[in-house]
């Protein structure tokens, strides 16, 4: 099948490489032209416009975007559906937001593209493991991406499905980030409360080694973290700062608009806010309130 894969960033240039792999035409564009030299070393196709990508392509047309959320992504359909026509398929593979994907599929629509959001999960394991894809959109859209569907998951029959109208693709794979926050969460937690029993002198990665065989909480972050540790047993040099790139925060405002208790999730998204606070005001402030009512301590600065 013939496709063209629209940024070629880390995940976008490993995904247009296993299309290669299962015998796909693969014509690539991304504004950084090396990476588009990469793809064409490994076999693909060069385009040198958005509007050359869209021609190189015979009707009707499959375009699959890879693009960072937000404006990235709508200035990209802006560009793109001038140069698309009735029948086409315009796929988002990122992390969009699924009100933002609804909108954009409405627009596409007035052109008659067929707007389908492909929310993608496999980071950079997904080149040689396989992605696990969460669909949404029209049907007959996503079967027509069948063939490239079950060439970028781990197997024709596992990894990726149609879960609903357009808009749901991105909706699960929000909810499914949410998720990802807790489950990290609580085993930076553990692991924490492990490191901090000094008196039993634990090793770290020994205890995930055992936990990934036979255990209930063994699981493939299971699997990196023992990696982590192999390469850094203490995480020294590592600063502990961790961003979020918007799937929690979204997911956390939907469970509140639909009157579900999610404060597993919450507090993890709340713990990732806290760890860039380097020098908390509020904590600053909860010493002096204690040091106020009880006369506790309070520590001074060197």
């Amino acid at each position: 099948m013939e496709i063209a894969m629209i940024g070629l960033g880390r995940m976008g240039a490993n995904m247009a490489e296993r299309l290669l792999r299962g015998g796909h035409t693969v014509i690539g564009y991304d504004p950084d032209r090396g990476a588009v030299d990469r793809l064409v070393q490994k076999g693909g196709r060069a385009a040198a416009t958005l509007t050359d990508a869209a021609a190189r392509l015979k009707a009707p047309r499959t375009l699959w975007m890879m693009v960072p959320s937000g404006p990235a992504v709508d200035e990209t359909v802006q560009s793109l559906l001038p140069c698309l026509a009735e029948g086409d398929v315009l796929v988002d593979g990122g992390n969009s937001f699924y009100k933002e994907t609804l909108r954009r599929a409405e627009t596409a629509a007035a052109r008659g593209v067929r707007y389908v959001d492909c929310g993608t999960s496999g980071g950079i394991w997904g080149l040689d493991e396989g992605y696990s894809l969460m669909v949404g959109g029209d049907p007959e859209a996503v079967e027509r991406l069948r063939p490239l569907l079950e060439t970028l998951a781990p197997a024709k029959d596992r990894g990726w499905g149609r879960v609903g109208p357009t808009g749901s693709g991105h909706f699960v794979k929000m909810v499914h980030n949410g998720i990802e926050y807790g489950l990290m969460q609580a085993y930076a937690e553990g692991f924490s409360i492990l490191e901090h029993k000094r008196a039993f002198g634990l090793d770290l990665r020994q205890v995930a080694e055992i936990w990934r065989s036979g255990s209930v909480v063994r699981s493939w972050l299971l699997d990196l973290i023992s990696a982590a540790f192999s390469k850094n047993p203490t995480l020294a040099g590592v600063a502990p700062y961790v961003e979020d790139t918007g799937e929690g925060r979204w997911t956390v405002s939907e469970a509140v608009a639909l009157d579900v208790p999610a404060p597993v999730i919450t507090l993890a998204l709340q713990a990732r806010l806290r760890s860039r606070e380097r020098d908390s005001f509020a904590d600053r402030l909860l010493a002096v309130t204690r040091n106020e009512f009880g006369g506790h301590a309070v520590r001074r600065e060197e």
